[in-house]
């Protein structure tokens, strides 16, 4: 009898152990899908203020409401793209493999008048530590084979979007349905736990990302105006991108100020590096410095305090963990999945003290 015991239990702790590996190999498989409904249903919270809006105020059917929405991304979406179009031909132009050397020939003389300014101050580079010959030389016979594949990821891309979009549509038409199929899952005794948890997670998740957007926006624009002073070229494409990037937390604001350098130094290429070229990016960083500081002490605070409800050193060590973990992506998502988890904690083991004090407003 004893023996029979634990065979049954041998047998359903190997049951368990397959069962999660099957999962976790499922859940691999079709990490992109996964990907894209974690992407529609940030957009279904992004977009829900809009329909409920033409739902209460102009009294419309939520199917069509959802189709006005969507429409409104297409809109949005486009004027992106064709943002992005005009820059990405010009470089592609540029970069053709009939202009490989010529390229490769602006960055050697970008380094050679860097060198130059430096050398004026008694400063000089280790040449044995930085080879920019063998650096450049790398990085531009990589290009012609980047270009070669843009038409296979423009494919993917687009495949990517229109999917996108299409479970937004489902989530915005029918997130309710969605909303009570979820909650019948679980026993009569928690159902209003559940619904408790979403109502609240839906109103957390929609403020966060709905400042996020007003932070990229404002950055956005702070940007464009920094760049457009001081004449620099796609100025508008540079600021959109840099702007996206402080979507990554602590690291994407580092990228940025890297990458909006490089090209407003590209920019000025021809002109006299010490009198033109390096005051002018000068400039540009100290613009740049300025706008974090704006997002740091106006932007984030406002973000974070309507939503998060959460201590600075909390929110550092999960992004930390998020990035660990997985990467970007996990650093972008690491907030959104901790407040779903920190919501359903609170409401069902609010009666623990630990619980009162990690989920209290700070």
């Amino acid at each position: 009898m004893q023996k029979n015991k634990s065979f049954d239990n041998i047998t359903s702790s190997v049951l368990k152990i397959l069962s999660i590996l099957v999962v976790g190999y499922i859940t691999f498989k079709i990490k992109i899908i996964i990907g894209y409904v974690i992407i529609a249903a940030i957009l279904t919270l992004l977009s829900r203020p809009i329909v409920n809006f033409l739902t209460k105020k102009f009294k419309l059917k939520t199917t069509l409401a959802s189709i006005l929405a969507i429409f409104l991304m297409i809109i949005v979406i486009s004027g992106i793209i064709s943002l992005l179009i005009p820059l990405i031909l010009e470089q592609g132009k540029n970069l053709s493999l009939l202009n490989v050397n010529a390229f490769q020939e602006r960055i050697n003389n970008l380094y050679i008048e860097f060198e130059t300014y430096l050398n004026e101050y008694n400063f000089n580079i280790d040449k044995s530590i930085f080879n920019i010959d063998s650096l450049t030389k790398k990085s531009v016979e990589a290009i012609p084979l980047l270009l070669n594949s843009v038409g296979s990821i423009l494919g993917s891309i687009t495949i990517g979007i229109l999917s996108i979009l299409f479970i937004t549509f489902f989530l915005l038409k029918d997130g309710d349905y969605f909303e009570k199929i979820f909650v019948s899952l679980f026993p009569t005794t928690l159902k209003k736990r559940i619904q408790r948890s979403l109502l609240e997670i839906k109103s957390l998740l929609s403020k966060y990302f709905l400042g996020l957007l007003f932070q990229i926006t404002v950055l956005f624009t702070l940007y464009t105006i920094i760049l457009l002073i001081f004449g620099v070229k796609d100025a508008v494409v540079i600021a959109f991108l840099c702007a996206i990037l402080n979507l990554i937390p602590y690291i994407g604001p580092l990228i940025g100020i890297v990458l909006m350098s490089f090209l407003t130094m590209t920019s000025y290429l021809g002109n006299d590096f010490s009198s033109v070229i390096i005051p002018k990016t000068v400039y540009v960083i100290v613009g740049y410095i300025i706008a974090q500081l704006i997002d740091n002490f106006f932007s984030q605070p406002y973000i974070f305090s309507s939503s998060l409800k959460s201590h600075p050193l909390e929110i550092f060590l999960i992004i930390l963990t998020g990035g660990i973990l997985f990467g970007i992506s996990g650093m972008i998502l690491a907030i959104p999945f901790y407040t779903v988890i920190k919501v359903f904690v609170k409401v069902f083991f609010s009666d623990k003290s630990i619980i009162k004090k990690l989920t209290k407003k700070h």
